[in-house]
């Protein structure tokens, strides 16, 4: 099955590698018309969105189309050609809407739709999306059928060998088609329409199977559009898994932040230090320089204010009965403004503790 599946995918990819180069109005040969090998995709000396004229032999535009969204056109061209009416198809070669096919009547491969339908199509259709009829008709062998074969009967079937590309490299995968009704298959050995198996039954080919999945074990397994349905203990361990992921990551965070934090926080303690330390540098320097400037001031002026006590003194020994001197003469103004207003607070401070 997975290999139908590989091999449908690369026939919807193949008419962007497999179109021929001749434009519209450039002279063709019908002759040259071919399906392609190993893919059996159309194929015409025409591009894709023009198809060689028998009657003119040169490529002229397409006049109808089997796909919804047909290759080659540009979204929203107003090119597109139409699709056909109902009971009618449009053939590989996109050239004209025709009247669908009577049983027996040749038709194109793989084109179950150009096959007019059973008066019981409802009944013989398939809907499972296989393709394995379309209406309750199928093409084989390049004649149109109706898929109505009964279980014992004679039938018809169609073995067509594509080229698939898996892990190991290129590959001929063989798909097998019949004219029985939906549940049975066409056995290849006595061309007899035989009852679908089950799971577990052994096979051959994928037709075989109900599921339409013969394994490589050779016994029919699962459709491979089948769900896969996990345990509790897995959503458990999932939820676990999500959790505990979730929870470490928030942890590893939480750490390096805090780590880069504490470094941060040692940098700023550090720079703080140096600070301060400048800073009782700039202050011992400041004391110091003041107090040697105190005692260059003190030391100077020593000699001029003991002459002045002395003749002080004399003049009060002169004259004893006089006033007594006023102790703001000894204050002299140089006009410095080295004095530090510390140390003006701390002489305020105790001429007012003096007063109390």
């Amino acid at each position: 099955m997975k290999s139908l599946l590989l091999t449908l995918f690369l026939l919807a990819i193949y008419p962007s590698s497999f179109a021929g180069s001749l434009n519209s109005g450039d002279a063709c040969s019908v002759g040259n018309n071919r399906l392609q090998t190993g893919t059996f995709q159309f194929w015409s000396e025409c591009n894709s969105v023009s198809f060689c004229d028998e009657t003119s032999s040169t490529c002229v535009p397409k006049r109808c189309r089997k796909d919804d969204f047909p290759f080659g056109y540009p979204q929203g061209s107003s090119d597109i050609p139409p699709k056909c009416e109902k009971g009618e198809f449009c053939p590989d070669e996109g050239s004209d809407c025709q009247p669908l096919l009577a049983i027996g009547s040749d038709c194109q491969l793989n084109r179950d739709d150009q096959c007019e339908a059973p008066p019981n199509f409802k009944e013989l259709a398939d809907t499972s999306g296989r393709g394995l009829n379309f209406n309750g008709s199928v093409c084989l062998n390049n004649k149109c059928y109706w898929a109505n074969a009964t279980l014992g009967t004679q039938c018809v079937f169609e073995n067509t060998p594509y080229i698939a590309y898996g892990v190991s490299g290129e590959f001929i995968d063989i798909v097998s088609r019949g004219n029985c009704k939906i549940g049975l298959y066409c056995d290849s050995g006595s061309s007899t329409c035989m009852k679908n198996k089950l799971l577990g039954d052994a096979c051959t080919a994928d037709k075989e199977c109900d599921s339409w999945n013969c394994l490589s074990s050779g016994v029919c397994g699962e459709t491979a559009a089948t769900p896969h349905h996990f345990g509790t203990w897995v959503y458990v361990l999932v939820a676990l898994g999500i959790i505990g992921g979730m929870s470490g990551t928030l942890t590893g965070l939480y750490f390096a932040h805090r780590k880069q934090r504490e470094q941060d926080r040692a940098k700023r303690a550090q720079y703080w230090r140096e600070q301060n330390a400048f800073h009782q540098n700039l202050m011992q320097m400041r004391e110091t320089a003041r107090a040697s400037i105190l005692s260059l001031k003190t030391g100077g002026r020593g000699n001029e204010y003991g002459s002045r006590d002395a003749s002080d003194e004399s003049h009060s020994n002169l004259q004893p009965n006089g006033p007594k001197a006023s102790g703001l003469r000894n204050y002299i103004d140089d006009g410095s403004s080295e004095m530090d207003d510390s140390l003006m607070m701390h002489s305020g401070r105790k001429m007012n503790e003096g007063r109390f």
